[in-house]
């Protein structure tokens, strides 16, 4: 062990990062018109991808309480979808597992990636709890608008930690984030004060991070559609034993040896290279047309538009040319046998494949019933995965974003198709225009899979009006998703 001589005992002042963070959270007035209009879009589109991950076996054998019998009414937190009342550390993991199972909720991409909708686990469930315990103390509930400005701050604070913090470069999962930002809300939401919320994230950081082993191959597998579930729950009870008075820790971040710089990101220290205020939710990316991992959205458009040129002609194909960003060649260009749904929606090669074939992509196109088309294999074989740098650039260029693929087939006759080349996926804010009808269709699709025609015309009224919707009482807007 390194000889780490005589330590000083005297606790310094608090990390600036996490003083940062607690005073956006505790302090800092949402006002932007735009966030909360999209927020209330990212809440219809969170909740949609929720509810139709529900039709899945493998997700729904996770949910529920922890142990048969133990749920908690009247006061648990309902998880939308199901007839389930939780305390709000389980009901974070039901509703974050649900929220990422299907990988088709929003998504965030710099330096490090992530789904800062993960957070709404820990939003809803804190929020539906201290409403119905409110309501019992002759309080009033918490109303939707308060959540909207949650999902704000919880976007703004894994987005902004993003931008420049490369935690896959050291083999730590994004889900770590989600942990931090629902830490920092769930205290808000709980009523902690501002030591109270800068204690609470100490502790976020003291967690350290998941590995990423789960996301690559060869162990690919379903805890990645869990783990931000998980993150979100840790950061609820971290958020509960702050507000009990629980002691945080100056110098997680910078401790000498100890600290999270120096144990997690081998010595480098944490940057943040803008205010917190509301820019991450006003450019949010959107997955709206396929349930695809994000790198892939328009590779597997311009895949779709070549379907009719192709589908009759698929055993003449000789090669096909994906050209992507670096970020995308390095987490989803993948070969050799797929194991399972959650290996196969990481493989650009797959994502492609199917929409060739079948002119479409939806989440079932990832389950072995389809994967068995030995189709999909023999085209995934002739493909090349070659990397642009201008797309690898403009991916990161704060005024672009741009998330850029290109396909292009060739025949063994000598011909080709046109190189279809798509930038902007459709859930980018440069597209805005054109995803909101779609988001809006897919809400209205995906809760009428669980929801009665009866919960779902009131909660399409509702979700029509900005304004009503804030007013509404969250626990009454938890009840119009449950089924109890």
């Amino acid at each position: 062990m390194a000889n780490m001589g005589i330590l000083e005992a005297k606790r310094p002042e608090f990390d600036a990062l996490l003083t940062q963070i607690a005073r956006y959270v505790d302090a800092y007035e949402i006002t932007s018109e735009l966030a909360l209009e999209t927020a209330r879009y990212c809440l219809m589109d969170t909740l949609a991808c929720g509810l139709l991950a529900l039709k899945y076996p493998a997700c729904t054998k996770l949910l529920g309480p922890s142990v048969e019998g133990a749920e908690f009414k009247p006061l648990g937190a309902k998880v939308p979808g199901t007839s389930y009342q939780l305390e709000p550390v389980r009901a974070a993991f039901n509703v974050g597992a649900m929220v990422r199972w299907l990988d088709f909720n929003d998504t965030w991409l710099a330096a490090e990636w992530g789904h800062p909708s993960d957070n709404l686990g820990a939003i809803w469930a804190v929020a539906d709890y201290v409403s119905r315990r409110n309501l019992s103390q002759a309080k009033p509930p918490l109303k939707v608008l308060c959540v909207l400005k949650a999902m704000i701050k919880a976007h703004e604070i894994q987005g902004i930690l993003a931008l420049k913090n490369c935690f896959n470069a050291v083999g730590l999962d994004h889900v770590l984030l989600v942990r931090i930002a629902s830490t920092a809300v769930a205290a808000k939401l709980l009523g902690c004060d501002f030591e109270e919320i800068r204690n609470a994230i100490s502790h976020a950081f003291i967690d350290g991070g998941a590995l990423r082993t789960y996301r690559h191959a060869p162990n690919t597998g379903s805890r990645k559609s869990w783990a931000a579930g998980d993150a979100s729950s840790r950061g609820v009870d971290l958020a509960l034993k702050a507000k009990t008075g629980e002691m945080g820790y100056p110098s997680a971040l910078s401790a000498k040896f100890w600290g999270f710089e120096d144990v997690k990101m081998r010595g480098s220290k944490l940057a943040v290279e803008q205010e917190f205020a509301s820019y991450v939710m006003e450019n949010v990316l959107f997955k709206i047309s396929f349930p695809a991992e994000f790198h892939a959205q328009t590779a597997v458009e311009a895949a779709l538009s070549l379907h009719d040129e192709v589908k009759n002609r698929l055993d003449a194909v000789e090669k096909i040319i994906i050209t992507t960003q670096e970020s995308g060649h390095r987490i989803i260009n993948k070969v050799g046998e797929l194991a399972n749904p959650a290996d196969r929606d990481h493989c650009i090669q797959y994502m492609v494949a199917v929409p060739l074939i079948f002119g479409r992509l939806v989440a079932d196109d990832y389950e072995d019933a389809v994967a068995r088309d030995a189709r999909i294999d023999a085209l995934r074989a002739k493909m090349i995965v070659e990397v642009d740098e201008r797309y690898t650039r403009e991916y990161l260029e704060s005024d672009k974003r741009s998330i850029a693929n290109a396909v292009q087939i060739f025949f063994k006759d000598g011909t080709s198709t046109r190189k279809v080349e798509v930038e902007y996926p459709v859930g980018h804010r440069r597209r805005r225009e054109d995803g909101i009808p779609l988001l809006l269709e897919k809400f209205k699709t995906h809760i009428a899979t669980r929801l009665s025609p009866k919960q779902c015309e009131k909660i399409l009224a509702l979700c029509a009006d900005q304004k009503a919707l804030e007013q509404t009482p969250f626990n009454e807007f938890s009840d119009l998703f449950w089924l109890g």
